[in-house]
């Protein structure tokens, strides 16, 4: 980790003294260590193993309604700006004899949205890791996200959202189902 740090610590460097700013003012003195250290938190999703995320925490349960956690907060980092976009997920499954610890959704998003992404991409890869881990009836997702680099930049649009979503099994076929999720969710 030490090596990372430094690394991305001596790029920063590079990049403030390129935009030219003086790299010894005192209110940057200290700002390529933090923006590395800032860069290590928000690229964690790398170094994440999904079984030590769920730990376990998967049980037989004969249920076979609907379950739904809303509003879940994420932030990640645009793949093509490299600047945030954040917002909210919501998530339902309906189980398939073995239900998930609620908490571990939530954790399972932030594995891969604290990675380079595309909101598209960071949307299938929740569904599809709840998918492979429950072998569900079906899986839903669907996230709403604020982008900054179409606020701050290119086209400025400071009140636009981007939804995305992922209907996988009985989501995807039944259209009664697919309304009742997204009842629960508010859409």
């Amino acid at each position: 980790m030490k090596d990372k740090i430094d690394d991305i610590s001596k790029i920063t460097k590079e990049l403030i003294s390129s935009i030219g700013e003086d790299l010894n003012r005192e209110g940057l003195e200290k700002t390529p260590l933090r923006v590395a250290k800032a860069w290590d938190y928000f690229t964690q999703g790398y170094s994440a193993n999904i079984d030590e995320i769920i730990n376990g925490a998967i049980f037989d349960e004969e249920c076979n309604d609907m379950v739904v956690v809303r509003d879940i907060e994420f932030f990640s980092m645009c793949e093509h700006h490299m600047i945030p976009f954040f917002g909210k997920a919501h998530v339902g499954y309906i189980p398939n004899g073995k239900v998930i610890g609620l908490s571990k959704i939530p954790r399972i998003i932030d594995m891969f949205s604290r990675r380079l992404q595309v909101q598209e991409r960071l949307t299938h890869q929740v569904a599809d890791t709840i998918k492979d881990s429950l072998d569900p009836i079906g899986v839903a997702v669907v996230m709403e996200g604020r982008h900054l680099c179409m606020q701050m930049r290119g086209v400025a649009k400071q009140n636009s959202f981007a939804t995305t979503s992922a209907m996988l099994g009985q989501f995807r076929k039944s259209r009664e189902t697919r309304a009742e999720f997204l009842s629960f969710i508010g859409k």
